[in-house]
């Protein structure tokens, strides 16, 4: 490059005539250049290699004697110059075995010739009191023509301390490996090293003179001028400066590290600045490198901590946007399958990634509302490129991007566009990744991440960072998919494990409600049901599955199906529980067997540990359970526990009560009997049944949960000042669950409320009759007159045929008296009663019996017919729906002439 020349001021301290500043143009800056004829004339020490050597000089007369002596002279031979002026300068500072030659030395030099040469001298300031100057004389004559000599001498040492130096100086700043340089005054270059010359592209030779301007880009140029001045006029150091601009040859970009120290002269005046570079391209892009890794990994982390906090498909898109913008990209959008969304297993158009896409959320640094950016197109807007909106469900066409992304569950960039296309289309976007969002090798959804113009671009760290991030997404999208899909499983079948919303029951009105211990789940091992039985009497269940979860959800299931067979077959509620603990131990055991959970199941429930390594205590099923059988003609009923809560008793006029039931181990412990007893309860009577749940937690005992429960039902049926009021059953259990802590979500509650009705006299006939044949027609005849009395004239001859089958077989194969009951509530049910113990069984009569169809018409003829154990011997019935007006029951002509 062509040198600029630069004009130049004259110091302050120059004394004479000032040269004016000499412009070059605006491209070149001001620089300090002084002239030649002012550089003459220094008021100021010289600041030249005489400073550092300390010339010291003195003159010889005629005689040979010392006739001038400098304050050098004095300083180096350490004689002033009254000690010294007169005297012969060998006898003055030669020692005493050396002056017979310095006399001679003298004598030549007095003759006319030169002389160069070491001479010792006595020097107080060396070590051993004795110095070596180096002398050289010059002959000179007076002003009469007379010879004299004028002597300069320099001591060695000073002169071999100064070579050491600059030798030394001249390794450093030539052999470093940092680049070294040094301006002049006038900024202009001086001298570079090897090392610069090669940092910069030039060979060394050719940077003598230049400036910053020769070497770098105008604006780096000004900033190192600038730095060099600043240096130059303070005196402050200045270290690691960045510096860009590129070498020849090259078009690369280069970074610099610049330090500068300003330099001085032995004398302290300021001669220039010396300054080091550093080639630090490498290690700044490394440096890049390591910040982009650490940034990186920040945004990891922090996806980490907030995707996926919530299993909603659409909360985990929003928190994946939340981390990118503007973080990563300055604008970024999520689409998932929209069959993913609605539920359905397998969305369709996964294969070619054509399936419709609801956009659930979008984010953006750079606009205020949702833009057209990415592939823009979608299958039904190719012509009409518009931005879809938040909600929208859309299509993708085949052949775009996004599509084939989607397909191929690969990367896509979408370079931006130029400005042509309108602010509105993306014209802004530097470049967009389209990214899958693949989940355990499916493909749920789509990630675009763009950013605007100015930004850089996404290199291949960013292709896989925004993989993570999209990865991430997915996984927690896909559990909360798989989450939900197993969510409703699990409230399918728990729904269908629990009675309806509101059950049915002779002389009884009840209310219900279920509550999971968390809403998240909704499933847990807590139920309930309500049975009814033969005679129009009732079943009363709640149980609790010790445990939470599908698993417990699914045991509760086989223990509440258990209990219905169970009921079914009219066992009593001691002997129903005895067979439920069988079952219950069974559960946990592969074919099961009992062998392997009893040791283990009782130890558990003992609060110890099982004696049998081999058993697994994670397989014990335990559960409690309370089970009572109401029958509405006796008002009586039946209570048995195994190891539940006590059941509430409120009768009318009084507080409530917990009933003294016989506690019982848990089901599935085994090998303990369960008892029984029978209460009578009237008409009006509250009867609540419940899981520990409701009276139960971290917060209180089950004693303060029991006051609790029975201060609630205490309440519930009286107003302000004690007044008994008619409240409705759901009232009073919205009252209760109101009033207790409900919501403490550490268990699920079961409550199952009863209020006493009883059937009324009326609707009762009771009869005994002997164990005679007469008795068949008796018993007709008393059916007849009590159905008539009832007005269900339709029922007579079907009920007359039924009750005269029923009493025939108890008098030929019971034994004892016989007794009749006919009971009126939503059906009507005939009870035939006999003191034998042979349970009725039913057969296909053969074409030439003639018996045996009896209870092939019973079955025919009635909605339901069964027998039962009783204290005394059997029970048989059958019940007949009631009359509607609208349809009438099976013909009996017709159900006869079946049997042949």
């Amino acid at each position: 490059m062509s040198e600029k020349p630069a004009g130049a001021e004259m110091p302050e301290e120059t004394v004479g005539s000032q040269v004016s500043p000499v412009s070059q143009g605006p491209s070149v800056p001001d620089m300090p250049l002084m002239s030649p004829m002012s550089s003459m004339w220094q008021s100021s020490p010289p600041g030249s290699i005489y400073d550092y050597i300390r010339v010291a000089s003195f003159a010889l007369g005629p005689d040979g004697r010392i006739a001038q002596w400098s304050e050098r002279a004095s300083e180096l031979l350490g004689l002033t110059a009254r000690q010294a002026i007169g005297k012969d300068p060998v006898e003055a500072f030669v020692p005493p075995q050396l002056q017979e030659p310095g006399h001679r030395a003298v004598a030549d030099i007095l003759d006319g010739r030169e002389w160069t040469g070491l001479v010792p001298y006595h020097n107080p300031k060396a070590p051993n009191g004795q110095g070596i100057a180096e002398v050289y004389v010059m002959p000179a004559k007076d002003a009469l023509g007379e010879r004299g000599a004028l002597c300069i001498a320099v001591d060695v040492s000073a002169l071999r301390g100064l070579e050491t130096d600059l030798a030394s100086s001249q390794a450093v700043f030539g052999q470093s490996p940092l680049g070294f340089f040094l301006f002049g005054t006038d900024l202009r270059m001086l001298r570079v090293n090897e090392r610069f010359a090669k940092v910069f592209g030039r060979p060394t030779d050719q940077y003598r003179g230049t400036t910053p301007y020769d070497l770098l880009p105008r604006g780096e140029a000004d900033r190192l001028t600038a730095a060099l001045r600043q240096v130059l006029d303070s005196g402050q150091s200045l270290t690691d400066m960045p510096i860009v601009g590129q070498v020849p040859g090259s078009p690369d970009r280069r970074r610099w590290s610049v330090s500068l120290y300003r330099l001085h002269s032995g004398s302290g005046r300021p001669i220039g600045v010396a300054g080091l570079a550093t080639d630090v391209t490498g290690r700044r892009r490394a440096e890049q490198e390591a910040a982009g890794v650490r940034r990186n990994l920040a945004l990891l982390n922090e996806a980490g901590a907030r995707i996926g906090t919530s299993l909603d498909l659409e909360t985990t898109a929003r928190e994946l946007l939340d981390v990118a913008v503007p973080q990563f990209c300055d604008l970024a959008s999520v689409d998932l399958y929209q069959g993913l969304l609605s539920g359905d297993e397998t969305p369709p158009g996964l294969a070619d990634g054509s399936a419709e896409l609801r956009r659930v959320a979008f984010a953006s640094a750079v606009s205020d509302g949702p833009v057209a950016f990415g592939d823009i197109c979608r299958a039904d807007t190719v012509d009409d490129r518009k931005p879809i909106q938040v909600g929208e469900v859309h299509r993708y066409p085949f052949n775009s991007l996004c599509a084939h992304a989607l397909r191929t569950a690969q990367v896509r960039v979408v370079p931006g566009r130029d400005g042509s296309e309108g602010l509105e289309l993306g014209a802004l976007l530097q470049s967009t990744l389209l990214v899958p969002m693949v989940a355990r090798d499916t493909v749920v959804g789509l990630a675009q991440f763009s950013r605007a113009k100015g930004s850089e671009p996404f290199g291949e760290r960013d292709r896989a960072l925004a993989v993570e991030l999209a990865a991430r997404a997915a996984v927690s999208i896909d559990n909360a998919r798989l989450y939900r899909r197993e969510h409703e499983r699990a409230l399918i079948l728990q729904r269908s494990l629990l009675p309806p919303g509101d059950p049915e029951a002779a002389g009884l009105d009840i209310a219900c409600r279920y509550l999971p211990g968390n809403a998240a789940t909704e499933v847990g091992g807590d139920w309930f049901d309500v049975i009814e039985l033969p005679g129009h009497r009732t079943a009363l269940v709640v149980g609790d599955v010790m445990g939470r979860g599908l698993r417990a959800a699914v045991a509760m299931g086989e223990l509440r199906t258990a209990v219905r067979t169970l009921a079914l077959l009219d066992l009593e509620p001691a002997e129903v529980l005895s067979a439920l603990d069988e079952i219950a131990r069974g559960l946990g055991t592969p074919g099961g067997s009992h062998a392997g959970a009893r040791s283990g199941s009782r130890a558990l429930a003992r609060g110890g540990t099982a004696a049998d390594d081999s058993s697994d205590l994670s397989e014990v099923y335990l559960a409690t359970c309370v089970y009572a059988v109401y029958d509405p003609v006796t008002r009586r009923c039946t209570f048995a526990n195994a190891g539940h809560p006590p059941p509430v008793l409120v009768e009318p006029g009084e507080g409530a009560l917990l009933m003294e039931v016989p506690p019982g181990m848990p089901l599935g412990v085994g090998g303990e009997p369960f008892e029984e007893i029978e209460v009578e309860l009237p008409d009006g009577a509250l009867l609540a049944l419940y899981t520990d749940g409701l009276v139960e937690s971290r917060d209180h005992t089950l004693d303060e949960g029991l006051l609790a429960l029975r201060a609630a039902l205490d309440t519930s049926d009286r107003a302000g000042g004690g007044k008994a009021v008619a409240r409705s059953l759901e009232d009073v259990c919205d009252h209760v669950l109101s009033t207790l802590d409900t919501h403490h979500g550490e268990d699920d509650i079961a409550l199952l409320m009863a209020r006493v009705q009883g059937l009324s006299a009326e609707s009762v006939g009771d009869w005994h009759l002997p164990s005679a044949p007469r008795s068949v027609g008796r018993a007709r005849e008393l059916a007849r007159e009590q159905l008539e009395s009832w007005g269900l004239d339709e029922l007579v001859d079907t009920t007359e045929l039924l009750v005269s089958e029923l009493v025939t077989n108890a008098l030929r194969y019971g034994e004892g008296e016989i007794r009749l009951r006919l009971l009126l509530d939503r059906t009507l049910v005939c009870e035939v009663w006999d003191g034998g113990l042979v349970q009725p069984r039913r057969r296909r009569a053969r074409d030439t019996d003639e018996g045996g169809r009896g209870l092939q018409l019973v079955g025919l003829l009635s909605a339901g017919w069964g027998s039962r154990r009783t204290p005394l011997g059997k029970t048989v019935w059958f019940e007949l729906a009631l009359p509607d007006g609208q349809s009438s029951g099976p013909d009996s002509v017709e159900a006869l002439l079946s049997l042949w």
